[in-house]
């Protein structure tokens, strides 16, 4: 019987279950067992007396090894590699000693926020295998990762090639390198090689050629995906460094790396347009889903009759409303930031677009239809006095009257004029002298970005903003029918790894009608897909496979589908139709009973925070309906033999 062993957290924040986080290696097991630590804060101490086994050059993971053996990796965020060691600062290197509460590393959370990432930091034990339960303690919080029922019962033999037997006597890492490029099509096939703390990643000319299970059957790979355009093989830490040297070895014009490039050089327009507007959008969301959390709050206190005194209300609206009044500075501060340009240009620009002095792009919009009504147009209502601060001001340029009005609540035109500026900045810097770079290089990027924006970029913009994500607005409150073909299809979308094009039409809706039908239709989505995965893991009969999957399920109920849709539902193809079909219904429910979350970016189980303003019950029960139609349709029409 293996030992149980307990160990301090060596990050300060709060402890989470390993199988709750956005990463579908770490979140299935295939690393070790243990936790992480959310909110991390911005130290990593060393939780035994040992030595310091691997510290990646970036500084964002750390392999330590106890002196009773223990192996620990400390993960610092999620895909924090491709920071390049910038906010990590290392207080030790591989083959130190160290005692407990050694400061190894500090960084900065607001750093990794900033880049785009997350700070969720997993630490696992990486030869589980020699233990039973693992538990981890921090400050009166304990998380206890369970031994599964076989960990002892050992693996199961490693089927071989013929030919493999002629790398036997080669050491590990060379073995499993050879081996790797042999089932991956051979070094022709390679484009780019690279690693992770934990993964070798691998950028291929032509994915039919990967014998995948080859691959994961070689021993010393503990799994294999594809993930972002790369196809990553899990090593472990420590061992991927050893194997990916190797590996460069069969093929040294791989050693000048490049897997991000060619990453994104490998996608399609779609997918280059979605991940744009994911690096934009996503350093947007957490403010936003801060806002609708605390809408959604003080909804559910107020319709439960309470009565607040009007300057309390007055400051409440003040914490809820300022980040759609201000939209377009976040926009463009994210987009300036994304395209290279100078964020604080970014943040004046967008506050240009929202000036106090301008008509209020919500106030035009409210008297627009009774300014049509009378038969006026809006140069000739600008000119009556009732109608002042309510429509366009009149620019005359003599050729052509353009109308001036605010931006709040837009996201179209913030996002092209960021664009344009951050290009534009860059081009100036070409050829301005650095000793008046300073001062003419803001100068002229706002005063041409401001009259572009204002004459050319808003006008249009915002035009074929309200046409686009009007139409889709109205697709949307058909009664069942958007519904149910959104809900049906949002994962298909995910898998193609477009999703974040909708991140625009969400803040779209939230500044313009104050809630967010979009949400209450993916949550459907969302649990569905876990639904059906959930019913994978109760029909499996092989214990590990078992415990593997519902490990792959449980973060679906927490708002993140990719493990369970590529663990287990799309692997298996029918489980993922019968989730979209849980998603489809579910979807048509919430169209019907027009349920909106006054926020975004959290859904299923955390999403129910958006709907406390009335609608919680309605959001139980689509939630229900579509888990009961994904879990039902996977448990009685799906045979695992299959």
């Amino acid at each position: 019987m293996a030992k149980d062993i307990r160990i301090s957290s060596p990050l300060n924040g709060k402890l989470v279950p390993l199988n709750s986080i956005n990463d579908p290696v770490f979140a299935s097991g295939a690393m070790g067992r243990g936790v992480a630590v959310q909110n991390p804060k911005g130290q990593v101490f060393s939780p035994f007396d040992g030595e310091i086994t691997v510290f990646f050059p970036t500084g964002h993971a750390i392999g330590l090894k106890s002196n009773d053996g223990i192996e620990l990796l400390i993960h610092v965020g999620m895909d924090t590699v491709k920071m390049n060691g910038e906010g990590f600062t290392p207080k030790a290197e591989a083959g130190d000693k160290i005692k407990r509460g050694q400061l190894l590393l500090e960084f900065s959370p607001e750093a990794i926020k900033k880049a785009g990432y997350e700070t969720t930091t997993p630490v696992v034990v990486t030869n589980h295998a020699d233990y039973g339960d693992i538990t981890v303690e921090l400050d009166g919080q304990s998380i206890t990762a369970k031994a599964a029922a076989d960990d002892d019962a050992g693996s199961a033999p490693v089927e071989k090639d013929a030919d493999d037997s002629q790398y036997d006597g080669l050491p590990d890492e060379e073995r499993v390198a050879k081996l790797i490029m042999k089932y991956v099509g051979g070094p022709d096939n390679v484009r780019t090689a690279e690693h992770c703390a934990t993964r070798l990643r691998l950028i291929v000319n032509d994915k039919s050629k990967i014998q995948e299970k080859k691959v994961e059957n070689i021993e010393g790979v503990k799994g294999q995906f594809f993930a972002a355009q790369q196809y990553q093989i899990i090593c472990g830490t420590g061992f991927v460094d050893k194997v990916t040297e190797e590996f460069i070895k069969l093929k040294p014009s791989l050693a000048g790396g490049g897997g991000k490039e060619a990453a994104y050089a490998e996608m399609s327009l779609m997918q280059k347009i979605s991940r744009t507007l994911g690096d934009v959008f996503v350093p947007i969301i957490p403010v936003l889903v801060a806002t609708g959390l605390f809408m959604g709050a003080r909804g559910a206190i107020l319709s439960l009759g309470s009565e607040w005194d009007p300057n309390f209300l007055l400051m409440t609206q003040v914490l809820t409303d300022t980040a759609f009044a201000f939209l377009p500075a976040l926009v463009c501060w994210s987009t300036m930031n994304k395209f290279g340009g100078t964020a604080v240009i970014g943040i004046v620009l967008g506050l240009m677009l929202v000036f106090p002095g301008l008509p209020n792009a919500y106030v035009v919009g409210g008297a627009a239809g009774e300014i049509a009504e009378k038969g006026l147009t809006w140069v000739e209502a600008s000119a009556l006095p009732e109608y002042a601060g309510k429509t366009p001001i009149p620019l005359d340029l003599g050729f052509v009257t353009i109308p001036l009005v605010g931006y709040q609540g837009s996201v179209l035109p913030a996002l092209v004029l960021g664009i344009f500026a951050a290009k534009f900045q860059q081009w100036l810097k070409t050829f301005i002298p650095d000793m008046i770079d300073l001062i003419v290089t803001p100068f002229l990027t706002l005063t041409v970005s401001m009259a572009l924006g204002f004459l050319v970029v808003g006008p249009i913009m915002h035009g074929l903003e309200q046409v686009v994500f009007g139409a889709v607005q109205n697709f949307l409150t058909i009664p069942i029918i958007g519904g149910l073909i959104i809900g049906g299809l949002q994962q298909v979308i995910v898998i193609f790894g477009v999703h974040h094009v909708f991140s625009a039409l969400e803040i779209y809706l939230l500044s313009t009608q104050g809630s967010d039908p979009f949400n209450a239709i993916i949550t459907c989505a969302t649990i569905a897909q876990g639904g059906a995965a959930l019913a994978v893991s109760l029909k499996t009969q092989d214990p590990r496979k078992r415990a593997l999957y519902i490990s792959s399920t449980v973060p679906a109920f927490l708002g993140i589908t990719e493990p369970a849709i590529f663990g287990i539902n799309l692997r298996l193809m029918k489980p993922f139709i019968f989730g979209c079909c849980g998603g489809a219904v579910g979807g048509a429910i919430s169209s019907f009973l027009g349920l909106a979350g006054t926020g975004m970016g959290i859904t299923v189980l955390p999403g129910m925070l958006l709907y406390m303003n009335g609608q919680i019950v309605q959001y139980i029960i689509v939630n229900l309906i579509a888990f009961a139609v994904g879990f039902a349709l996977t448990y009685t029409m799906f045979h695992h033999d299959e």
